[in-house]
């Protein structure tokens, strides 16, 4: 499974800060601490509370890439900001995101093929977050039908289902993994499929637990990539085991020493 850091959001009283006091150190050192425990990209954003995020993120994207090459995730609802990041990335990019809205497919599709970037498509739109399994479906159809008119490569979409908190839409969790499963034959070649994950323990009392359960539920409908917390070691440890399941990994006493180290 390809993982996304989710750490270096703004939101995050330490990243925020560090944005603010524009410290390199503390912000070069979250970047590291998630490769090491599993990250292959790094979600990057500048927080709800940036006053400048066209500049913040680009500050952001160049300190980061001071200290590793991998791909980073450029995360904002603003087109501009999404573009300011592109400027100042040197390594692979993935675009995240772009809804099922004509006016965002019309800038962000284009934008990812311009600059040879991944992109995840959110199903969801102006109407809001869709209530059940033919409603992300016919969203995701949407932004798989616009990538294909626009020639921009499927295989390069990460179609995301909208995980909510289970202690808000309990009785969505069962539509949302079957979602993973059939976004994969919407078309050939098929999008790739990823979560947010932390979404689904927001507000809950055991996170770690909520969040690792459902990651390996959610690998055995198929999914690609989530975005989450490498730091959690559990959650990276049962996202090793779901894959030693499904024969993914090579079974040996010493498992998850060898796959942690990749």
């Amino acid at each position: 499974m390809f993982i996304i850091g989710e750490l270096i959001n703004g939101m995050y009283a330490n990243i925020g800060k560090a944005i603010r006091e524009k410290n390199k150190a503390e912000i070069q050192k979250c970047a590291l601490e998630q490769i090491k425990c599993g990250a292959d990209a790094l979600d990057v954003n500048c927080g709800p509370a940036s006053k400048e995020p066209i500049t913040d993120i680009q500050w952001l994207v160049e300190a980061i890439q001071e200290v590793t090459d991998v791909p980073l995730s450029l995360d904002s609802s603003k087109p501009q900001v999404i573009e300011s990041g592109l400027k100042a990335a040197r390594n692979k990019v993935i675009i995240n995101s772009v809804t099922a809205d004509p006016d965002k497919l019309d800038i962000l599709v284009p934008m990812a093929k311009r600059h040879n970037a991944k992109l995840i498509g959110l199903t969801i739109s102006a109407k809001g977050i869709p209530k059940d399994k033919d409603q992300r479906l016919e969203l995701a159809a949407t932004i798989v039908a616009d990538c294909l008119d626009k020639g921009f490569p499927v295989e390069d979409l990460f179609l995301d289902p909208i995980v909510l908190p289970v202690n808000f839409a309990q009785a969505q969790m069962k539509d949302i993994l079957d979602s993973i499963h059939e976004f994969k034959i919407i078309s050939d070649p098929s999008p790739k499929t990823i979560v947010g994950l932390s979404n689904v323990s927001q507000g809950t009392n055991a996170r770690s637990l909520v969040n690792r359960t459902f990651l390996t539920m959610a690998a055995a409908y198929g999914l690609d990539a989530a975005i989450l917390d490498p730091l959690d070691k559990d959650l990276m440890d049962a996202q090793i085991t779901a894959e030693l399941i499904l024969n993914k990994h090579i079974y040996c006493d010493s498992f998850l020493s060898a796959y942690r180290k990749k």
